[in-house]
């Protein structure tokens, strides 16, 4: 494992580094923050994560 740069909507937001067998996200972006030093499994399991707190961001917007 190398590390990555991990993209959301066409733009860089961050990259994933090896860390204990997992991959350590680190944000480059604040809207992405939250997930800061989060460990995942897959840099596709980071993205679903990105989604999902883009998506409840603009939930909770709208309410």
């Amino acid at each position: 494992m190398q590390k990555q740069v991990i993209e959301f909507a066409g733009e860089p937001v961050g990259i994933v580094v090896p860390d204990n067998n997992r991959l350590k996200f680190i944000a480059v972006k604040f809207h992405v923050h939250d997930l800061d030093e989060q460990r995942f499994d897959s840099a596709e399991d980071v993205r679903v994560a990105i989604r999902n707190l883009v998506r409840d961001r603009n939930v909770a917007a709208l309410v």
